[in-house]
C-alpha cells in the first residue's frame, strides 16, 4: 500500500551519521487518500537518508510494515495537483447538475402552471360549449314557436277568408231579405208563408254556424306569447350574466392597468438603484486602483528593502570572510583600565578558551559544508548517466541538498562573523593587558583595517527608517482593504437585492402578461357572448312582433263575429215579426 509519510532524521553530531524515521502521514485506497491515525513511525531503509529532514515521500509498505520503495514526495504535487483538477471538475459538474436542477425545476413549474391554464381553458370552453348548447336550444324552440306562429298566422288567414265568404253569402241573403221586407211593405197584403220561412231560419242556422271562434287560436297565441316570454327571462339571466362578465372584464383590466402601473415604477425605481450601484462600483475601481499604486509602491518598497537587506549581508559577509575588515566592536576600556590586572588576566583567558572552541565550530561547519558540497557534485555528476526518470529523482534529492546546503552556509557565515567579533573584543583586551603589564604593543595592525562599522550602522538606519516606511503602507493598505473588502461587501448585498428584485420583476412581469391575456380572453369571451346572444334576441323580438300583430288580427276578428253574431241576431227577430205578421193577416 502506498503512503506519505514525513523524514524525520537524529543527528549524531557535527561529524556523526543520522538515523532516518518515516512518519507516515496518509495512506492511498483506490482514488482516494485517507489520514493515519495516530502517530505511528517505523524505521527508515538507508536510502532515506539522502532526503532531508521534514521532507516529504512517497513509500511503499508490505502488510508487516516493511519498505519495498521510496520515492521523492514531489510526485505528491503531480498528484494534488490531478486532485485539485478532478475536485475542480467535480465542483464545476455539481454546479452545472444544480443549474440542471434548478432549470427543471422551473420548467416542471411552468408545465403545471400551464396545465392548469389549460385545464382551466378547456372548463372554460366546456361551460361556453354548454352555454352555446343552451341557447342553441333556445333558438331551436324560439323557430318552433314562431312556426307556430305561422301556422297560426295561416289558419287565422283561412278561417277569416271563410268568414269574409260566409259574411258575403249573408249580405246577399240580408239584401233578398230586405227586397222581399220591401216587397211585402208595397203590398200590405204580401205574407211570408212556413216554406219560406223555415227557408230564411236555416239560412240564419247555417250562418250562425259559420261565424269562426278565436277562441282555440288564442289559446296557441297565448302560449306562444308564454313560450316568447319564457324565452325571454332566460336571455335575461344570460344579458345579466353578461353585464357581470363585462364588469368582471372590466375590473380585472382596471387591476392589470394598476398593476402595470406599479410594475413600471418599481423598474424606474429599480434602474436608480442599479445606476448608483453602478456608481458605487465606479468608485470602489478608483479605490481598487489606489489600492494597487500602494501595493506596486509597496512591493517596490519591499524590493528596496530586500536589497538593503542583501546589501548589509554582503557586508556581514565581507566582514566574516576578510581579516582586512574590522567591526569597531565597541568595549569599555575605562573599565578594563580601571579592572585589577588578575581579573583582567582572567577575562583574557576565558575569552582566549571561548574563542578557540568558536573557531572550532566554525572549522566544524566549514568541513560539513565541503561534505555538502561533495554530496552535491556527486549527485550532479549521477545526473549525467541516469536516465530521465531517476534524473528527476536526483534533481529532487539535489534542490533538498542544495536547501540544506544554504540553511548551513548562512549558519556559518553568522558564527564566522561572530568569531571575528569575538576576535576583535579579545585582540581589544590583550592590547590593554600589556599595555598595562609594560609590554610593548605592536602598533599598524587595527589602523591598517578598513573600519566598516559605521557603514554598517549607516545601512542598518537606512534599512530600519524603509521598514517604517513599509509598515505604516503597509497599515495603509490594510486599512484601505477593510475599506474595500465592506465596500465590496455592500455592494455584493446590493447586487444580490438588485438580482433578487429584478426577478422578482421579470416574474411580476410574467403575471402580467398572464393577467392581461387572461383579461383579453374574458373580453373575448363577452363579446363572443354578446355576438351569440344579440342575434338570439332579435329573433325573439322579431317573433313577438310577429305574435303582436297575429294578436291584433284575432281582436279584430273576434270584433266581426261578435258584430255578424249580433246581426243574424238581429236577422231572425225580424224573420220571427215578419212570420207573425205573415200568420195575422192569414187570419184575418
Amino acid at each position: 500500500m502506498l503512503y506519505l509519510a514525513e523524514v524525520q532524521k537524529k543527528s549524531g553530531g557535527v561529524f556523526g551519521g543520522s538515523k532516518a524515521d518515516l512518519k507516515l502521514l496518509a495512506c492511498q485506497r483506490g482514488e482516494q487518500w485517507s489520514p493515519v491515525p495516530g502517530d505511528e513511525v517505523i524505521p527508515a531503509p538507508e536510502e532515506a537518508n539522502k532526503f532531508g529532514d521534514g521532507g516529504l515521500v512517497l513509500v511503499e509498505l508490505t502488510s508487516n510494515r516493511q519498505v519495498q520503495r521510496i520515492e521523492s514526495g514531489r510526485q505528491l504535487v503531480g498528484i494534488l495537483q490531478n486532485y485539485s483538477r478532478q475536485q475542480e471538475k467535480y465542483k464545476t459538474k455539481e454546479e452545472e447538475i444544480e443549474q440542471w436542477k434548478e432549470s427543471l425545476t422551473y420548467q416542471a413549474q411552468e408545465l403545471n402552471r400551464r396545465e392548469m391554464e389549460i385545464q382551466a381553458r378547456q372548463e372554460q370552453l366546456e361551460q361556453m360549449e354548454d352555454e352555446f348548447e343552451r341557447l342553441e336550444q333556445q333558438r331551436q324552440e324560439i323557430n318552433s314557436a314562431r312556426e307556430e306562429a305561422e301556422r297560426l298566422r295561416e289558419e287565422i288567414d283561412r278561417n277569416r277568408r271563410e268568414l269574409e265568404g260566409a259574411w258575403e253569402h249573408l249580405r246577399g241573403e240580408m239584401r233578398r231579405l230586405e227586397e222581399r221586407q220591401s216587397q211585402v211593405q208595397q203590398t200590405k197584403a204580401a205574407a211570408l208563408d212556413e216554406h219560406q220561412a223555415a227557408q230564411i231560419q236555416e239560412i240564419l242556422n247555417n250562418l250562425s254556424g259559420a261565424i269562426a271562434s278565436p277562441e282555440p287560436v288564442l289559446e296557441q297565441l297565448n302560449f306562444a306569447f308564454e313560450t316568447v316570454a319564457a324565452q325571454q327571462a332566460v336571455l335575461d339571466q344570460h344579458w345579466q350574466q353578461l353585464e357581470q362578465k363585462r364588469g368582471a372584464a372590466s375590473q380585472q383590466q382596471a387591476d392589470v392597468d394598476r398593476s402595470a402601473a406599479k410594475i413600471q415604477e418599481r423598474w424606474a425605481n429599480w434602474q436608480q438603484a442599479q445606476d448608483s450601484l453602478m456608481t458605487r462600483r465606479s468608485e470602489l475601481k478608483g479605490l481598487q486602483n489606489t489600492l494597487a499604486t500602494k501595493q506596486e509602491y509597496a512591493q517596490s518598497l519591499s524590493l528596496a528593502l530586500r536589497s538593503q537587506n542583501d546589501l548589509i549581508q554582503e557586508v556581514q559577509r565581507l566582514v566574516a570572510m576578510s581579516t582586512d575588515v574590522k567591526l569597531s566592536a565597541q568595549i569599555d576600556i575605562a573599565a578594563l583600565e580601571r579592572m585589577p590586572v588578575g581579573d583582567l588576566q582572567a577575562i583574557v583567558l576565558n575569552r582566549q578558551q571561548e574563542l578557540e572552541k568558536a573557531k572550532r565550530f566554525v572549522s566544524d561547519q566549514e568541513e560539513e559544508l565541503k561534505l555538502r558540497q561533495q554530496a552535491i557534485d556527486e549527485l550532479q555528476q549521477q545526473i549525467q548517466k541516469a536516465s530521465e526518470q531517476e534524473r528527476q529523482q536526483l534533481q529532487g534529492d539535489i534542490s533538498d541538498e542544495q536547501d540544506s546546503y544554504q540553511m548551513l552556509e548562512e549558519s556559518y557565515m553568522g558564527c564566522l562573523r561572530t568569531l571575528r567579533e569575538r576576535e576583535e573584543i579579545f585582540t581589544q583586551h590583550v592590547k590593554v593587558l600589556r599595555r598595562r603589564q609594560g609590554q610593548e604593543d605592536e602598533e599598524g595592525g587595527d589602523n591598517q583595517k578598513i573600519d566598516l562599522g559605521p557603514v554598517l550602522r549607516q545601512l542598518e538606519t537606512m534599512r530600519q527608517q524603509q521598514a517604517e516606511q513599509l509598515q505604516k503602507l503597509e497599515r495603509e493598505i490594510d486599512q484601505m482593504r477593510s475599506s474595500i473588502q465592506q465596500a465590496q461587501g455592500m455592494i455584493d448585498h446590493q447586487a444580490q437585492e438588485q438580482e433578487h428584485q429584478r426577478q422578482e420583476l421579470k416574474q411580476l412581469d410574467q403575471n402580467l402578461q398572464s393577467q392581461r391575456a387572461a383579461a383579453a380572453e374574458l373580453w373575448g369571451r363577452v363579446r363572443v357572448y354578446e355576438e351569440m346572444l344579440q342575434p338570439v334576441q332579435d329573433k325573439l323580438n322579431e317573433l313577438r312582433q310577429k305574435l303582436e300583430a297575429t294578436s291584433g288580427t284575432l281582436n279584430h276578428i273576434q270584433e266581426v263575429g261578435n258584430y255578424q253574431s249580433w246581426a243574424v241576431g238581429e236577422m231572425g227577430g225580424i224573420l220571427m215579426s215578419l212570420t207573425n205578421q205573415a200568420k195575422q193577416l192569414a187570419a184575418s
